[in-house]
């Protein structure tokens, strides 16, 4: 896990809260913590949890894995994981099963590519014969 990057995570919540033209204290409302406590967490004084990183991201309507991304407690592939799954288990036009046949599908796919990457890590690692 990387380590929090509280700096970044602050200012890329104040430019998300600039876009969306809401005062640091309609933010603090939408997501139920106090004006003060989101002041710190945009000048990168405070480590927000993932609670309220999800929080946030609920009232700024934004996805809260690119919030943990930005706070260092998850990484990309995670994010892109974690969001691939989500679309296909909030996709209202297939069943329970079919939602579960494909992220079957999709782990198998995921281990396979994993599988063939480090064959081919140790591939690259293995010194010619020398002869």
């Amino acid at each position: 896990m990387a380590s929090l990057n509280v700096g970044n995570l602050g200012e890329y919540l104040r430019e998300q809260r600039r876009t969306a033209q809401l005062s640091l204290r309609q933010l603090a409302d939408a997501a139920g913590v106090s004006n003060p406590y989101l002041s710190q967490i945009e000048r990168g004084l405070r480590k927000p949890s993932a609670e309220v990183l999800q929080q946030v991201a609920k009232a700024l309507r934004i996805s809260a894995e690119t919030l943990y991304v930005r706070a260092g407690i998850l990484d990309e592939k995670e994010r892109e994981e974690l969001e691939t799954r989500a679309v296909i288990l909030a996709d209202p036009s297939i069943n329970e099963r079919q939602k579960q046949v494909l992220l079957q599908i999709y782990d198998s796919f995921r281990k396979e590519n994993a599988a063939d990457a480090a064959a081919a890590a140790d591939t690259d690692a293995t010194p010619p014969s020398s002869q």
